[in-house]
């Protein structure tokens, strides 16, 4: 996975910022854009994300209730909440509820939210390397139970 480039998924309502987002940072990773909460899950549907990064106040569907509701489907992109407002109780919810890794207020600063995003990513390549590592564990283990219990039979 080195040289292959990260899938962000940024969610907002206000189309600037899914395209001030976009031409920022498109040349560096593969940018997905959605403008709501129903249309990111669809894009999830559809490709591999490795980064959401989601806007808190959205009609219809916060940041937050996004989060909490791809998480059983979802649960390996690293998450990043943005928030224009001074909100609390959302960056606590987002926390518990929707296992984010960041938080970053709005309007971001490119610097930091590219930072984020390199750590996010090098957390979820960790997880998928521990991932695989624990799987072919769990085969050998196997393998080794079927072994021994062939030669206990003869």
């Amino acid at each position: 996975m080195t040289n292959k480039k990260i899938n962000i998924l940024y969610v907002d309502d206000e189309v600037n910022n899914l395209v001030s987002f976009k031409a920022t940072f498109r040349l560096k990773y593969n940018v997905y854009t959605a403008i709501s909460g129903e249309e990111a899950i669809k894009l999830l549907e559809e490709n591999q994300i490795h980064i959401i990064i989601t806007d808190q106040r959205m009609p219809g569907m916060t940041g937050v209730e996004f989060l909490e509701r791809i998480l059983e489907k979802h649960p390996d992109p690293m998450r990043i909440l943005l928030t224009g407002y001074a909100d609390l109780n959302a960056v606590i919810d987002a926390v518990n509820k929707g296992k984010i890794f960041h938080y970053l207020s709005k309007p971001w600063n490119e610097e930091e939210l590219d930072m984020t995003i390199q750590r996010a990513f090098d957390i979820y390549q960790k997880r998928q390397e521990e991932k695989e590592t624990t799987d072919k564990l769990a085969i050998s283990n196997d393998q080794l139970e079927f072994l021994l219990r062939q030669k206990l039979l003869s």
